[in-house]
């Protein structure tokens, strides 16, 4: 019920933009604000933002405000009337990245730049972090930032789109699996992209992902 209350918002929010031809760079209502119009609160509302963030529908700013973002055009959501997660979806989001991402972690090793690394190490710091409850704040996708590191944009908008349209999935599979054992492998994916080793990039993504998708089978089957 959360989550489509949640995904339920995002679209809402997303309707703003469209009804108010906004576009990137433009101001979007206070979090108190969007809980007034929607009757939802406060934190319903921040944890809406964060899923738009974390696509790069919204950019959430310190102090200033909340703003379109970026990434908008390329935005595609889960379908919030979908309700439920089947085990057989969330394996077959994992077996679907096991078949594109090792190809991808190569491709960064190869083309990755030292924006690239940053973004990722960017990514690696806030990690392990708790979500702050009271300001939403910027968490950089690891798988994310690697497609990007690939230096091929298509290749990122798929990642992106798969992350986004499965967010149900992903959230179960990161509920399933040890953070810490994620932030560790995904450290190891690091340095191998890091050190331009592709053939290790490669293999420790496929590993990283196989451990994933036997975690989620042991628990959810």
């Amino acid at each position: 019920m959360r989550a489509s209350l949640t995904d339920g918002l995002m679209s809402q929010i997303l309707q703003i933009v469209s009804r108010e031809n906004l576009s990137t760079g433009d101001g979007l209502p206070t979090v108190r604000e969007l809980a007034k119009r929607f009757s939802v609160t406060a934190p319903t509302v921040r944890e809406a933002l964060r899923g738009l963030q974390a696509t790069g529908a919204v950019e959430l700013r310190h102090g200033s405000g909340i703003y379109v973002g970026a990434g908008l055009s390329r935005m595609v959501l889960a379908n919030p009337h979908v309700t439920g997660i089947s085990t057989e979806a969330t394996l077959q989001l994992v077996d679907a990245r096991l078949m594109i991402e090792p190809a991808i972690a190569a491709q960064a090793a190869l083309h990755r730049t030292s924006a690239g690394l940053d973004r990722l190490q960017a990514a690696l710091a806030t990690a392990l972090q708790p979500r702050g409850r009271d300001q939403p704040e910027v968490r950089l996708n690891f798988h994310r930032e690697l497609a990007a590191a690939s230096g091929n944009t298509v290749i990122y908008q798929v990642v992106d789109s798969l992350l986004t349209v499965h967010r149900r999935e992903q959230r179960e599979v990161r509920r399933v699996y040890d953070d810490r054992a994620d932030y560790d492998q995904h450290v190891a994916i690091f340095e191998a992209v890091s050190d331009q080793d592709a053939e290790r990039a490669d293999e420790l993504t496929r590993v990283h992902l196989t451990e994933i998708r036997n975690a989620v089978a042991a628990r959810l089957t």
